[in-house]
C-alpha cells in the first residue's frame, strides 16, 4: 500500500502534502476510488481513500485509524559525527527500526567538522532520509534529527536516560543481553556510538563515570555505521518489539 503525508484533516478529508501529490498524481497515476494509507507525521496513520485528483491537488478521505507501532522504549542514538552518507545510512535504519531520536555528536576523534551552515542543512537532508524512511515502513513517525551538539552537551543529555549503553571495542564480556538481564525495566535508552575513529578513553571514562555501560558487540570490529545499527537493533529486540 502506498503511503503519503498529510495536512492537516478537516471533517475526515485531508489534502496530500504538495510533494506527495504531485507523486501520487504523476508518477503513482493515481485515481480516485484508490485505497492508501495516510500519515500526518505526528503519529497519526489511517486506511485512506482518494477522494480528487485535480490542478489543486490530491485529496483523501480517512477511515480507520491504523493501530500505533511505535515501540515501547524509547532509543536515542548519539552519533559520533562520520562522512555524510554514512549519516544518511544511519537516520534512515534508525527509523526503520523504530529509534526516537539520532543525536550528531561532535566527539574528539570526528574527522567531519561542521560550520552552522553545514550543520543545518545536514539537519534538514537527514530529516528528509527519515521522512522517507517512515512512509516506505509506515512508521507512524519518523526519528527525529537532533542539532549536531558538542560532547559536553551530549554527555548532560545523557543523564536524563534510564540507562545509558555504550557499544565499546575494548569492552569485555559484557553484551546487550547482560544489560537487559540487569536493567529490564528501562524505557528510555541512551546508545553512544564512536565515529570512524572511535571514542577516546576519556570519553569513555566520563561516560562511565555517570553510570553508562559499556558494552561489547562481539569479537568483530564493526564500522561506525554497522554499530549504529546493530546496536538499536539489540536494544529493540531485547526492550522493544522486535
Amino acid at each position: 500500500m502506498h503511503c503519503f503525508y498529510i495536512e492537516p484533516p478537516v471533517d475526515g478529508v485531508a489534502a496530500l502534502k504538495k510533494d506527495e501529490a504531485k507523486h501520487a498524481a504523476r508518477v503513482l497515476r493515481l485515481k480516485p476510488g484508490d485505497i492508501v494509507c495516510a500519515m500526518d507525521g505526528a503519529g497519526g496513520r489511517w486506511d485512506a481513500e482518494i477522494e480528487r485528483v485535480d490542478a489543486d491537488g490530491v485529496a483523501v478521505r480517512l477511515h480507520e485509524a491504523l493501530q500505533d507501532n511505535e515501540p515501547p522504549v524509547r532509543v536515542t542514538v548519539y552519533q559520533g559525527i562520520p562522512k555524510a552518507e554514512k549519516l544518511d545510512f544511519i537516520a534512515q535504519k534508525l527509523t526503520e527500526l523504530g529509534a526516537a531520536a539520532l543525536i550528531p555528536v561532535r566527539m574528539e576523534r570526528c574527522v567531519v567538522k561542521l560550520d552552522e551552515r553545514d550543520s543545518k542543512k545536514r539537519r534538514e537532508r537527514l530529516e528528509r532520509v527519515a521522512l522517507e524512511a517512515a512512509k516506505q515502513c509506515q512508521r507512524a513517525r519518523a526519528a527525529e534529527i537532533g542539532e549536531p551538539v558538542t560532547w559536553k552537551q551530549a554527555l548532560e543529555a545523557m543523564r536524563r536516560h534510564d540507562l545509558v549503553l555504550v557499544p565499546w571495542e575494548d569492552a569485555r564480556g559484557w553484551r546487550m543481553k547482560d544489560a537487559y538481564a540487569d536493567h529490564p525495566e528501562a524505557v528510555d535508552i541512551g546508545i553512544v556510538i564512536g565515529p570512524e575513529g572511535g571514542m577516546s578513553e576519556d570519553e569513555v571514562r566520563a561516560m562511565q563515570d555517570i553510570d553508562a555501560l559499556t558494552v561489547t558487540l562481539g569479537p568483530r570490529i564493526l564500522r561506525t555505521e554497522t554499530a549504529a545499527v546493530v546496536s538499536a537493533a539489540l536494544a529493540m529486540q531485547f526492550w522493544g518489539d522486535l
